[in-house]
């Protein structure tokens, strides 16, 4: 075998259509864009528009607010934290923050921090250093030897003068 001998399967690769070659060819002419009028031409894009009537992007209300400052967490529930310590994921002798729950696979984004839930149930004496903590949660942490941290978020700079 040579390399001028090499090709696709039969079907792997369709040609494309060659329109404006003729009325035989049933894209001739103008070539299945219909007659005249705007969306006939090259280089248009109407996105959107819907002939006149108002488009639907604007007839519908606008609800509610998006809070530019709101904090993004990730929610690990205490059971997902106990099957990444008995897999052997995330070791207990270290503190739980959020760097060592990326690390062991259990949240996939750093986000804003972690927020611990109290759904599951928790074996393992850990030290958590999360952003945030439900009083279930807490509860079960202690409840298993552990203890919780709450980091506080990030100070404001006091002014240099």
């Amino acid at each position: 075998m040579k390399l001028n001998e090499i090709s696709d399967n039969l079907g792997a690769s369709k040609a494309r259509m060659r329109v404006g070659r003729g009325i035989g060819s049933g894209k001739g002419k103008t070539c299945g864009r219909g007659v005249k009028g705007q969306k006939a031409r090259t280089g248009v894009s109407i996105k959107g528009f819907e002939g006149g009537q108002m488009p639907l992007h604007r007839r519908l209300p606008k609800r509610g607010f998006h809070n530019p400052f709101a904090t993004d967490y990730n929610e690990v529930n205490i059971g997902r934290v106990q099957d990444a310590v008995d897999a052997g994921r995330i070791d207990p002798a270290q503190d739980v923050t959020n760097e060592a729950l990326l690390a062991g696979g259990v949240v996939s984004k750093p986000r804003d921090g972690v927020k611990i839930l109290g759904v599951g149930e928790l074996k393992a004496k850990l030290n958590f250093k999360v952003a945030a903590a439900s009083k279930s949660a807490v509860a079960a942490i202690e409840a298993a030897g552990g203890s919780v941290e709450i980091l506080s978020a990030a100070a404001p700079a006091a002014d240099a003068e």
